[in-house]
């Protein structure tokens, strides 16, 4: 058990390290974080040794001065992992996040534990790409094996679509295609695994995407409860199956027949459980935290309904954006990351509290369209 004056190591300095460092702060932890950029996100709340992700000297340094170490982006590769787990205590381990950050091990490995999933073949060439669209059929989706986020790294194949172009527009990586998935709405459980096993999840949310990017999550999300019950427990089944301590996120596609099907595995705080930072007793943050340093999980349950909304760069292109309006919402919990604007990049969210979530997507609606 690391107690309050432990110091907590991040491999990156994004937005999630960002808050991770904030809720560490305020615990009474340390933190250290390994960025390329100094001036990233989490620079403000934490000691920033400037590196490559991929930088093994740089990680063991980090290690040397830290009691516990995390990552806040599975793109580290898990190889880094392996060497400092070594010296410290890392979560998620580096088996884990390999199965995890590679698009085809993380399908082997839901097939391995009979969790629900769309049909997925593996690509390395053309040829193989041309084999699994005729045996998974179209429309479909190829996905770059790693490095993909926010849309990036896939390409929709329909049905008069050349697979010659798709295998150039992901610059001929390996990849994994997908079955094309009609679904009904998209969700993901937020929970968290202690030392022990003991499992919180966060009440279940619903997404809305936009150009691949999250835009709106509610919780609760709006279905039935034996739905919400089924989610969490195939998301209990993947956090036990993987081993993992720490918060993770599981995203699912819910169909017309309340059928859910996986959709991807996240072993880290994610955006969709921003709602839970003011929205739920203990935020996503600090559950993270507690888990990594063998502390008694905090309570998941929400204070109140919760909307968040995703500002991205688009809104601050012709000024000011429109804060105030937002803030007017008597509800409205503002976060910003420190970021430069630019278009399509995540600059902060907004969190609404509102017992008519309805009323708070109309209102946001109005605002930001």
């Amino acid at each position: 058990m690391l107690l309050p004056g432990s110091t907590i190591g991040v491999l990156g300095g994004g937005q999630l390290g960002r808050m991770l460092a904030m809720e560490a702060r305020r615990m009474g932890y340390g933190v250290h974080a390994l960025d390329p950029d100094p001036y990233c996100c989490a620079a403000p709340f934490a000691e920033i040794i400037t590196a490559p992700l991929d930088d093994v000297e740089a990680a063991r340094y980090l290690a040397a001065h830290c009691d516990v170490l995390t990552i806040e982006t599975e793109h580290v590769p898990a190889a880094v992992l392996a060497q400092i787990e070594t010296l410290r205590p890392v979560y998620p381990n580096s088996a884990a996040l390999a199965t995890v950050q590679d698009r085809l091990r993380q399908r082997e490995f839901l097939n391995r534990h009979q969790l629900p999933q769309t049909a997925y073949a593996a690509v390395d060439d053309l040829a193989s790409l041309n084999q699994a669209l005729s045996g998974i059929g179209r429309p479909a989706v190829l996905k770059t094996r790693t490095s993909g986020y926010d849309g990036k790294g896939q390409v929709r194949i329909g049905a008069g679509d050349d697979a010659a172009a798709a295998w150039a527009a992901i610059a001929e990586a390996p990849a994994v295609l997908e079955a094309w998935v009609q679904y009904d709405k998209e969700i993901s459980v937020i929970l968290a695994r202690g030392h022990d096993g003991d499992i919180r999840c966060y009440p279940l949310a619903q997404n809305e995407h936009r150009q691949h990017i999250l835009h709106v999550t509610r919780a609760p999300a709006r279905v039935a409860p034996a739905v919400a019950q089924r989610a969490q427990a195939l998301a209990v089944a993947v956090a036990e199956g993987l081993g993992h301590v720490g918060v993770m996120a599981v995203e699912m596609f819910v169909l017309e027949s309340g059928e859910l099907l996986i959709n991807e595995v996240a072993p880290r705080t994610h955006n969709s459980g921003h709602y839970t930072f003011g929205g739920c007793v203990t935020s996503q943050f600090e559950q993270h935290l507690r888990a990594i340093c063998g502390l008694p999980l905090g309570d998941a349950e929400p204070l109140r309904p919760a909307l968040m909304l995703n500002l991205l760069g688009d809104l601050w292109v012709n000024g000011a954006p429109p804060l105030a309006r937002i803030l007017a919402h008597p509800g409205a919990r503002l976060h910003l990351y420190g970021k430069q604007p630019r278009a399509g990049r995540k600059l902060g969210h907004v969190l609404l509290l509102d017992e008519d979530l309805d009323a708070a997507q109309a209102w946001v609606d109005a605002i930001v369209g």
